[in-house]
């Protein structure tokens, strides 16, 4: 459920198909996320999980499966 979630908020903001998305998927070098993408993703998160991520979770989000075990870390 947070991995599909996840994916679709990903796929939407990087206009991309969400099946191109898995958990190993490296937001960077996979889909191109710069900084601002990031940013973007991850308010976008926040939103949808009624969540805060902590500015060193930001800075290790490498791949969607770290988004999805952070998300799921705090119960959301």
């Amino acid at each position: 459920m947070t991995f599909e979630k996840v994916r679709g908020i990903i796929a939407e903001h990087m206009g991309m198909a969400e099946d191109k998305i898995s958990m190993e998927t490296s937001l960077a070098d996979d889909i191109g996320a710069d900084s601002l993408d990031i940013f973007q993703i991850v308010s976008a998160i926040e939103e949808e999980f009624d969540m805060g991520f902590e500015k060193d979770s930001i800075e290790g989000m490498k791949t969607v499966a770290d988004a999805v075990k952070f998300i799921d870390s705090k119960g959301a």
